[in-house]
């Protein structure tokens, strides 16, 4: 085995940190049986990720070769989709792979939606339709919380006529602080809601998929709430939108002292992540301040500070080795490693290639 003081003098050591994904919950997007991501119900929180995960995915092999050591995998759907999980993409079964099973709650949260899919694409829903179900939606979680709340009481109280009930029994680490909730808010209002909702909840938030926070970033950066940034390489939502927007919003959180770290919300192009931090880097993000969205920062986000994000004595040996810049799209991943094991850089990718190279001509 390999320990952090054994690499020292190695060039560029580091290690990277996928913060939301699907990984071995969903292969195929297009079929539904190789998908693990959703349930039935508007509430799941006792719905564990971790124990879903298929090792044999091919995304995993995939975005390990491309430097990313761990990663978050979330479940997704309804209101409160379960809890995600830290997982290593090395190992023979998910216990093998658990860093972390419980890091936090996924919390879709309501919205008033007035359009689906981006402007180009967009599909218009009548305001006062929209705000109907959002309404609907919010009091649903309301409700949801008292009922905890009320478990809560009565566990405390020690009732004997309490029966045990799994979805508000995994909302008890919640409520005492000690899990956060995932809340997925993209535009200023739902930000502004959720931490609004998050204040009167008195429970711990992580922001995630922030697009547009307006007036809301004042919000954030007073409640000192973390923030998980989704693709950088894509379109802005609203037609009349700046066409860098998506490029310079990790700049400006930084700017405005916001701790972030980014996640891909998918699988398809997790492998992609550096390069989502690089192009942040050429609208005015510092490169250290990209790097530590990729590492430190993520690491602590999700509250592995002593494990992960760092090649410190102690910590778990988790590095890979590159040939260059690990944000250029150029370098190569030379050698990679987890909990101090060398792990294969081996991929479907690779062996493709391997196959058809060797073709006759």
């Amino acid at each position: 085995d390999w320990s952090v003081t054994g690499v020292q003098t190695c060039a560029l050591p580091i290690c990277l940190i996928n913060s939301a994904t699907s990984m071995g919950l969903s292969e195929i997007g297009a079929v539904r049986e190789t998908n693990d991501t959703n349930e039935l119900g508007d509430f799941n929180p006792q719905l564990r990720a971790l124990i879903a995960v298929n090792p044999e995915s091919e995304h995993i092999a995939v975005t390990r070769a491309n430097g990313i050591t761990s990663v978050v995998t979330l479940p997704q759907g309804g209101i409160i989709s379960g809890q995600g999980a830290m997982i290593h993409l090395d190992g023979w079964t998910w216990e093998e792979m658990s860093v972390k099973g419980d890091v936090v709650v996924r919390l879709n949260f309501p919205v008033i939606a007035t359009a689906s899919g981006e402007f180009f694409n967009a599909r218009a829903t009548a305001y006062g339709e929209a705000k109907k179900r959002y309404d609907e939606e919010l009091g649903k979680l309301r409700l949801f919380f008292e009922d905890a709340r009320r478990y809560e009481k009565a566990k405390s109280a020690g009732s004997a006529v309490l029966q045990t009930d799994p979805k508000l029994e995994a909302m008890l680490p919640v409520l005492a602080g000690r899990r956060p909730l995932l809340v997925i808010a993209q535009r200023e209002r739902a930000i502004l809601d959720a931490i609004a909702f998050a204040r009167r909840e008195r429970v711990k938030i992580i922001l995630a998929e922030v697009r547009e926070p307006g007036k809301a970033l004042a919000e954030i950066v007073k409640d000192k709430l973390p923030v998980i940034l989704g693709e950088t390489h894509t379109l802005p939502i609203e037609e009349d939108a700046a066409y860098d927007s998506q490029y310079t919003l990790p700049a400006e959180l930084h700017k405005a002292g916001v701790k972030f770290a980014f996640g891909s919300f998918d699988n398809q192009f997790a492998r992609n992540l550096p390069y989502q931090a690089a192009a942040a880097v050429a609208f005015g993000l510092p490169k250290d301040a990209a790097l530590k969205a990729l590492t430190v920062n993520a690491a602590e986000i999700w509250g592995l500070g002593g494990q992960l994000g760092s090649i410190q004595e102690g910590k778990l040996a988790d590095l890979i080795l590159t040939d260059g810049d690990p944000l250029e799209a150029r370098t190569q991943v030379r050698h990679l490693f987890i909990q101090g094991k060398q792990v294969s850089l081996d991929s479907k990718h690779t062996k493709l290639y391997e196959k058809y190279s060797r073709r006759p001509q």
